[in-house]
């Protein structure tokens, strides 16, 4: 008597969510994958694969590189015209234009530091560019321009009988293109000149200029000096510890710096004296390669019939480098150190009433301020591992800019500056142990289910992220490098929409970048010297891999024996899947399904088909939809199946399951 055949049993997924690395293949939903790459979980039933990248190419149909190694890609607006700027390792910098397919330069080598620029948008009118170690920039799109503009004027000599105010001229801008001449206005008292104001700090001063005071009927003309607003480490500016007395002439008056560790640029400064003090030093040149202020010595004397004495002055060093520059509120923001220096309305002008520096001095900030953001009306200060907030920024009666500063974060923040970006009305950004998102006052660790990638990413490089339209939904992404214990180190991106994650790998990718194209989002990158498009061909061959869970088949204490499997599938060319039966106890050997026919003549030589343009043709066994299927052999308590293809273009819509129930236990 013939044994009873084994009853089979079915399974069917086609409900697909993201990726799970949290917890064991064995335990994640039955719609999770333990991995999935270039291939989109979109809805049910619908994983398309991904597109790879796209060389750009300029107007003359030529592939874009750049002169050197990008240490920063980032992209900008002005006018009509949509870039991306590549500051590269040797300090120069470069600019493509996407609207006009034009490739220039923005600066010659060794102008930028090689590393840890920062930038940001001002209107569409230019983009501001923070060194870490030499200071402020702006570039329309034509012309690079120091922000440097003219700060503290001192007044040497007040002169007499002036009956009228007299005309201040501040000497032109060193750098003479993208430039902007300071103007200022002498004011008069008892017949003197007792202060001068600055109605615009100008730009593109690269030393301080020279102040000269004409007319007004002056019996004796007053003479000033000019600093120069500088943001650069290794400077010294003076602060008086004692004004002293008796002093009465600015000019006999000799200030001596140094310091005891060198510099590269010694620095000089002018006495002002009024009333008999000394009031303040203006830098004539505020040097560099300066160290710390405990080595800094500042000696003021006087060669006067009748000298001063008693002031004294420390040096200060800034030693604080630029690690980020936003636009907020109409303003320049920079952060360096714990400060957060702001702008007048003119984004030039540092010096005058309006603009300002605030320190903060919150517990909640470890160490220094780690980056800015400017998004949602408010203006985000990054730290390690909190998040301030300015906001409600206005002018006081006198011109003083004040604003709201709130903690909405004393545990969680980021160091990583290029991972920070606006995600619709949330924050997103990544640190050393996840993604979270910052909605309001409340921020949220998005990234649980990528907790299994975490410990093999490798932190000394490079981590970006950006937006970029994918199927035509606003996905975000994060790109670093992932120590892959399956193969070798190498670049991926998390990829984050609907609450859903999935992996994509687009090359050797070191930064990466967002800009808006014809009203969508793209992502661009490079891998050192290029430019491409990621996920920008839709036509060229892409690894992908989707590994579904390992799934109970609705009874975790039965052994199964796998019996087929089938992929439902929608295709419009060739298509080759490479397909795996896995268990807890392994993996079968491969299985190889594709959609196309073979012709062969009665010797099994291959026929091989061609059009009239003699092109070959490929023949399908279908176009669309399509069900691949095989026998397996498997045995576990959980099943599953791991496909991989080399074809771009496809969209997976089942996984099937065909099994027969063993032993318990």
């Amino acid at each position: 008597m013939a044994a009873a055949e084994q009853k089979k049993s079915y399974a069917v997924v086609k409900n697909f969510t993201g990726i799970n690395t949290k917890a064991n293949r064995t335990a994640i939903k039955e719609d999770e994958f333990a991995w999935i790459e270039n291939a989109m979980p979109i809805g049910h039933g619908n994983i398309k694969i991904v597109p790879t990248t796209s060389a750009v190419k300029d107007s003359g149909n030529t592939v874009v590189a750049w002169a050197n190694t990008v240490s920063l890609l980032t992209s900008a607006n002005i006018d009509v015209n949509d870039y991306i700027l590549a500051f590269e390792t040797d300090g120069r910098a470069e600019f493509y234009n996407l609207t006009s397919g034009v490739k220039g330069n923005i600066a010659a080598a060794g102008t930028f530091s090689s590393t840890g620029v920062s930038t940001s948008q001002y209107k569409n009118q230019r983009v501001i560019i923070g060194d870490p170690s030499k200071g402020l920039y702006s570039w329309d799109g034509a012309n690079l321009s120091s922000i440097g503009s003219v700060g503290l004027i001192g007044i040497r000599s007040s002169g007499a009988g002036y009956t009228s105010a007299p005309s201040v001229t501040i000497s032109a801008p060193q750098e003479t293109s993208g430039n902007v001449q300071a103007t200022a206005q002498a004011i008069i008292t008892a017949n003197a000149v007792t202060s001068i104001y600055l109605t615009n700090p100008g730009q593109g001063y690269t030393s301080p200029p020279t102040v000269t005071i004409t007319g007004g009927g002056a019996t004796t003309s007053a003479t000033a000096i000019a600093s120069l607003v500088t943001f650069k480490t290794g400077t010294v500016s003076v602060v008086m510890n004692t004004l002293g007395t008796g002093y009465s002439n600015s000019a006999n008056i000799t200030v001596t710096i140094g310091d005891g560790t060198g510099w590269t640029t010694r620095a000089t400064g002018n006495a002002i004296a009024f009333g008999g003090q000394i009031t303040q030093v203006i830098m004539s040149n505020a040097g560099a390669g300066y160290t710390a202020n405990s080595n800094v010595t500042v000696i003021i004397s006087d060669s006067s019939g009748t000298p001063g004495t008693g002031a004294t002055a420390s040096g200060i060093v800034n030693a604080d480098k630029i690690v980020d520059v936003a636009t907020f509120s109409g303003r320049l923001w920079v952060a360096a150190g714990r400060t957060v220096y702001n702008s007048a309305a003119n984004i030039n002008d540092f010096t005058s009433v309006s603009a300002g520096s605030y320190v903060i001095t919150d517990s909640t900030l470890h160490g220094n301020i780690q980056a800015l953001l400017s998004a949602n009306n408010f203006l985000y200060i990054f730290g390690d591992d909190s998040i301030n907030v300015f906001s409600d920024v206005r002018t006081t009666s006198t011109g003083v800019t004040i604003f709201t500063n709130t903690n909405v974060s004393a545990s969680i923040g980021s160091k990583r500056l290029y991972s920070i970006f606006p995600y619709f009305r949330s924050v997103l950004f990544m640190n050393d142990y996840g993604m979270y998102a910052l909605v309001g006052s409340t921020t949220s660790k998005i990234s649980d289910p990528l907790d299994g990638i975490f410990p093999y990413i490798d932190f000394t490089k490079p981590v970006t992220a950006g937006q970029v339209l994918l199927n035509n939904i606003l996905c975000a992404a994060f790109s670093f490098t992932y120590n892959d214990p399956l193969s070798s180190a190498r670049p991926i991106q998390c990829v984050f929409f609907e609450k859903k994650w999935f992996i994509t790998s687009q090359g050797a990718l070191t930064y990466m970048t967002s800009a808006p194209v014809s009203g969508l989002i793209n992502m661009y990158g490079t891998t050192g010297t290029d430019l491409y498009r990621l996920y920008g061909d839709e036509n060229s061959a892409i690894t992908s891999t989707i590994r579904t869970a390992l799934m109970p088949m609705g009874d975790s204490i039965r052994t199964k024996q796998a019996l087929k499997f089938g992929i439902e599938a929608t295709l419009t060319k060739t298509a080759t899947l490479s397909v795996t039966m896995d268990s807890e106890q392994g993996s079968s050997p491969t299985y190889t399904l594709d959609n196309s026919v073979i012709w062969s003549n009665n010797s099994f030589v291959t026929i091989g088909w061609k059009n009239n343009s003699n092109v070959v043709i490929g023949w399908l066994t279908s176009n669309g939809y399509a069900l691949y299927k095989s026998d397996a052999q498997q045995y576990g308590k959980y099943l599953g199946l791991t496909m991989t293809s080399n074809n771009a273009g496809f969209v997976v819509n089942t996984f099937e399951f065909e099994h027969e129930l063993r032993v318990r236990f």
